[in-house]
Order: structure tokens, then sequence, then C-alpha cells
């Protein structure tokens, strides 16, 4: 099993500094990069131990917290297995920074993570890959298409609101991406019907884009998250196939 060395960075943006977590191989090689967009519940130790699972296949990692405006992480307070009558009173705080965080200024966050990563040792020089949860999904598909030519790979699970009727919806971005994309959809995911999933597959498609999208049968919303009630084993064990196989196509 490769060493991984897992340390707390910052990375200037340009309206403060992210306080973020970064993965890599201890054996000083540069690999290529992955950045992974977290969920709504923030950065945490279980997405310390997915980059650290990434950096184990060979991979430089970076977790950014996305909410880095509102403190440094954990933003909020969690307990260690956020079970279902913890979310409501959770929600309450975390809802209104979510929304704060437009896709304005996500994409120009995206845009300084994406420049760290190219100025580090620990990467190899090139395009990056991309991988997201719950609204991390999003965050994916929008750089995809804003930063075209510095994603090679884009991958989201469990994501929510990917295509809407919002003039802003992620999926418009579509016909701007050259990377390859592959969607794992939780099974039955209120915050991303079958009319979503369905518009998100078509405007991939008529873009040209290389992409695969699935739903998950019996894996619900969170579903790669082991400190949530959501956790589906069968459904993460998929889902970290499909994302090593789409790094290993694409890298």
């Amino acid at each position: 099993m490769t060493s991984v060395q897992g340390t707390a960075v910052d990375v200037p943006t340009e309206d403060g500094v992210a306080d973020a977590y970064l993965a890599h191989p201890g054996d000083g090689v540069p690999r290529p990069a992955v950045l992974l967009f977290q969920d709504a519940f923030g950065l945490r130790p279980q997405l310390r131990s997915m980059a650290d699972r990434l950096a184990e296949a060979g991979y430089t990692v970076l977790v950014p917290n996305v909410f880095y405006r509102h403190g440094r992480a954990p933003v909020f307070e969690l307990p260690e297995f956020i079970d279902p009558g913890a979310r409501p009173e959770i929600f309450e705080k975390i809802g209104p920074v979510i929304q704060a965080l437009t896709p304005e200024l996500a994409m120009r966050d995206a845009g300084a993570y994406l420049r760290w990563l190219a100025d580090r040792p620990e990467a190899t020089d090139g395009p990056v890959a991309l991988t997201g949860y719950c609204m991390g999904a999003r965050l994916s598909l929008l750089t995809a298409g804003t930063y075209p030519d510095r994603v090679a790979a884009a991958a989201g699970f469990h994501g929510g609101r990917l295509a809407t009727d919002a003039p802003d919806s992620p999926h418009l971005v579509a016909g701007r991406i050259t990377a390859e994309l592959y969607f794992g959809h939780a099974d039955g995911d209120p915050s991303l019907p079958p009319e979503q999933i369905e518009r998100l597959a078509t405007a991939l498609t008529e873009a040209g884009v290389r992409h695969r999208c699935e739903v998950y049968d019996g894996a619900p919303h969170g579903f790669t998250q082991a400190d949530t009630a959501s956790y589906h084993r069968e459904g993460d064990e998929r889902h970290w196939a499909a994302l090593l196989d789409l790094l290993k196509r694409t890298f």
C-alpha cells in the first residue's frame, strides 16, 4: 500500500484564503491532481479519508473548504455520526451558507484552486480531474465547463439540482466541456428527479460530451458518506470503482 502524506494547507483566492486538505503519495514523486469538492457538511474527517484513499491510488488530492468565507473548517459543529434527527438543525445553519455561495463566487474560487494546484511540486503538469459529492457534484460540472482547458475528467455523485429550469443551471455549461464526465445518481433523489436526470443526459449528448450517467439502485442521496445515516456500502463501492476507472482512463 502506498504511504500517504496529508497536510492542512491554505489556498489564496481573490476573496481571501481558503483552508484545505492536501493528500499525496509520500514518495515525493509528482502525481496527477484531483480536486475534490465537498458535500454540504463540509471539510471534515470523512472527506480527508476519501482524499487519502485517492492518494493511495496514486493521485495528489486537494479538498478545499468552499465555505471559507464563513470561517475555517469545521464551519459547522457536526456530530461524529450524522443521523436523520440531527439534519434539520444542521441544515438551518448550512442552508444560508450554501445559498451565499453563488455560481460566480464558486467558479472564481475554482480558478484559484486550479492555479494553486498548477504551482504545486506534488502535482504533475497538465489538466486535473474533479470529483464532487452532493453540492460538490454541481461544482464539479460547473468547473468542467468554466475551465475546460484545465479539466481532463469530472465526476459527480448523488448530486442535486444539476439540470433545473434556472438560467444558471449547471447543465447549461455542457457546450463548453471538453473533459470526460461520469455521474452516479442516487436512486429516487428528490433533489434530482427523473426529468433533471434526462435533461442533464440530453444536454451532454447534444454537446458531444463523453459521459456516462448511471442511477444507483437502492442508494439514497449521500450514499458515499460513511459518517451519515445515508451511507450505502454497495453504492459507495460502486462509486469508487467508477471514479478510479475514470481517472485511469483520463490520466
